[in-house]
């Protein structure tokens, strides 16, 4: 009994307080990368509440969060390697199997690496972030999560969609600066030309000036002129640039009122015919079956 007292007393002496002392290092390394990691997030001021400034919070609070945890894991690793051999464990047949190891997952984890490095690098670059709308692909949504992994999406009908990251290619972020779009106006072959532009000049300078409108609009409408001529008449079109995701509410507002302008001047917007040549059909159907009836038998 005296000898496994003072065998543990002896292993207490010995290794216990190196053991202590990697403990207490890993945790004062750990407190300093906190403390490091929280000192590189950017709090925008309360009296910036622009979406530049917040956008840089947000893009900065997610690269602090991706440096710690990776911190702290090799700190936990680092700390683990030094501890082995105190315990009686050599840290070389470990590290081998641990490198074996790696290498089997690293071939059946190669999807995850690519996620990780594509997800960093999406952060790191700013290409998007919470609360931004984006079209990757096929599909457009608000971004409602991004970690290194994955990118999670609301799409228009409500639906979370969730991407991996080492899918995310070519992304269009669509709430950046402003947004454009082109608004073209159909008048008949016969229709008041110079009439419809200067009534487009006109409506855009009071849309412009609205006080409801102008917070919207960052450029125009303009009218450019006449995009193209057709049989059904000529093309007119409008340019403008609005505020990020607004282009709809505007293109809306404004054939609401191209609409509602060209009638009070007795202006003719152009028509939409459909013709379906029935007739044409039916004969072009019939006349392989009257060929057949027609042909003399042998």
């Amino acid at each position: 009994m005296n000898l496994d007292i003072t065998k543990w007393t002896d292993f207490a002496l010995s290794h216990g307080m190196r053991l202590a002392g990697i403990l207490l290092l890993a945790i004062v390394c750990n407190r300093i990368l906190r403390a490091v990691t929280r000192r590189l997030i950017q709090i925008a001021p309360l009296s910036d509440k622009s979406r530049g400034a917040q956008t840089h919070e947000q893009q900065t609070r997610t690269l602090s969060g991706i440096l710690y945890s990776g911190g702290t894991a090799i700190i936990f690793i680092l700390a683990v390697l030094m501890a082995l051999p105190e315990l009686g464990f050599s840290v070389t047949p470990i590290a081998a199997a641990a490198g074996l190891a790696s290498l089997a997952v690293g071939f059946g984890a190669q999807n995850l690496v690519r996620d990780c490095i594509n997800g960093f690098f999406i952060v790191f670059e700013e290409q998007f972030v919470v609360g931004d709308t984006v079209r990757i692909g096929a599909i457009v949504g608000r971004v409602e999560h991004v970690t290194l992994r994955r990118t999670v999406l609301r799409d228009p009908a409500g639906a979370l969609v969730t991407l991996p990251n080492s899918e995310i290619g070519v992304v269009a972020n669509l709430s950046r600066d402003w947004g454009q779009l082109f608004v073209d106006v159909t008048i008949p072959p016969d229709g008041a030309l110079d009439a419809s532009l200067e009534t487009l000049a006109a409506l855009s300078l009071e849309f412009r000036s609205e006080p409801d409108w102008s917070p919207v609009v960052v450029d125009g409408p303009r009218v450019l002129g006449v995009e193209s001529l057709t049989p059904t008449g000529a093309v007119l079109r409008l340019q403008v640039r609005t505020a990020p995701t607004r282009q709809d509410d505007v293109a809306r507002e404004l054939r609401r009122r191209i609409q509602i302008r060209f009638e009070r001047e007795h202006l003719r917007l152009g028509e939409v015919r459909r013709v379906e040549l029935i007739e044409l059909a039916a004969r072009n159907r019939s006349a392989p079956a009257e060929a057949q009836t027609s042909r003399p038998s042998s």
